[in-house]
């Protein structure tokens, strides 16, 4: 319902320029500068509700998910960069110039005004390179924090373009309800950046690092401590914003999933694995370290579910929240059966080894050591098909996380074999 809701609130909020033009606008022009002026202001408005999906929003993201958030995000960007380049070509048979004395509303004549074309011109320019950048930055070989900036400027630079074009070369947009409707549009979609950078930073409370250590040779445990506060309310299964030895203004944050039981103990625990700069720089963090945290976020979790059984299927460091919610089970004396299956590469890289041997756990490695008894290979259909009877199939509760890959071929898997999907919980996302 939530999801449903939230699709409608966006398609009325990028239509209501569309609406206030209908109403408040003069008569119609040829058909094709029409179809022009309708999207680029379809472009314009949803540029600006893209400020709003960064993921960051967690009364957007919570009920429908933090991946489904950033893909949808990620989607709408790539229509709104569509329509703004096909948006100056359709007015090709319309008669250009600056304003006619018996064209008072602008419906015979398109404005070519350099001054009032110039931020339509830096924005034509800015917004494909703004998605390029997103779309290609895994191939590009910079930092994320420094994306994020780039990111962020970037977008304020072409609401700002795109504001005083459709202000100053807009038929429609030049009508006074218009201009206001425009105004509160973009200064909502700046607002939230401000929200984000300055509002919610001022508010973080402070933890410090209690302890650091090597799990495997590139995993490691981290945990944090409330400074001067209660702690953390959060869901077995949930990630968080981690900002080690930074203001809490600072763009060094990375996202990781936490490991343990809420309700335990104030102390919050990451499992992280070394991949970025952040991460191959663990082994220089000092206890004590002061740490931020921007949380909770994400919907890989099973409060409120009531499924006879749960599987837990992780690949690599996918095991951390499914961590978190065994814990959260063990902890309440949850009464339902649990099964656990673990890929990784290597043995040395498994985690909490012999926590997870007292549990139904299946270790799986797709480079095993010789005498190796376990599971070999990957996660599979085969091993799916071996481990469970076709009822629980269909009555189970199944949390995947880990390689999008393993996640996509178990969750095709298990719905062609009859499972329920909203019985199988997953969330892909990708930061750094």
């Amino acid at each position: 319902m939530k999801s449903l809701f939230l699709l409608l609130l966006y398609a009325v909020v990028v239509t209501l320029p569309l609406g206030f033009s209908w109403v408040f606008g003069g008569g119609p022009r040829p058909f094709w500068a029409e179809l022009g002026t309708g999207l680029g202001m379809l472009a314009f408005s949803m540029i600006l509700i893209e400020f709003v999906l960064s993921g960051r929003f967690r009364k957007v993201s919570s009920g429908i998910g933090m991946d489904v958030t950033m893909r949808f995000h990620q989607v709408m960007a790539r229509a709104a960069l569509v329509f703004a380049l096909l948006h100056p070509f359709l007015y090709g048979g319309a008669p250009a110039g600056g304003p006619r004395p018996w064209d008072t509303t602008r419906v015979l004549t398109v404005s070519t005004d350099i001054s009032a074309m110039a931020g339509g011109i830096l924005a034509f320019v800015l917004l494909p390179a703004l998605v390029a950048l997103a779309v290609y930055r895994p191939q590009l070989d910079y930092k994320y924090e420094t994306w994020r900036l780039m990111h962020g400027i970037g977008a304020v630079l072409i609401a700002g373009a795109l504001l005083h074009h459709a202000l100053s070369a807009g038929r429609y947009s030049a009508e006074t309800e218009l201009i206001w409707l425009w105004s509160a549009l973009t200064g909502l979609a700046v607002g939230s950046l401000i929200w984000v950078y300055v509002i919610e930073p001022a508010r973080a409370r402070p933890w410090r690092v209690t302890k650091i250590e090597r799990l495997t040779p590139r995993q490691w445990g981290v945990t944090v401590s409330p400074e001067g506060h209660k702690g953390l309310s959060y869901k077995a299964g949930q990630f968080a914003w981690l900002n080690i030895g930074h203001s809490s203004y600072s763009l060094n944050e990375n996202p990781f999933s936490i490991s343990s039981a809420p309700g335990a103990s104030p102390d919050v625990s990451f499992v992280i694995k070394e991949l970025g700069d952040f991460t191959g720089s663990l082994d220089q963090v000092k206890i004590g370290t002061r740490v931020y945290l921007d949380a909770p976020y994400g919907n890989l979790t099973i409060e409120g579910r009531a499924e006879p059984g749960i599987a837990l299927i992780a690949g690599g460091v996918g095991i951390a929240p499914m961590l978190s919610i065994l814990r959260h089970l063990r902890l309440t004396d949850d009464p339902r059966a649990v099964r656990i299956f673990y890929g990784n590469r290597a043995e040395e890289q498994i985690v909490f080894r012999e926590e997870l041997e007292a549990e139904d756990t299946v270790f799986v490695l797709s480079e095993p050591p010789e005498g190796w008894t376990g599971e070999t290979g990957m996660i599979d259909s085969a091993l799916l098909d071996r481990s469970f009877k076709p009822e629980e199939v269909r009555s189970w509760l199944f949390v995947l996380c880990g390689p999008p890959a393993m996640m996509d071929s178990v969750e095709d898997h298990l719905i062609a074999r009859g499972a329920p999907s909203d019985r199988i919980l997953s969330e892909r996302f990708d930061y750094d």
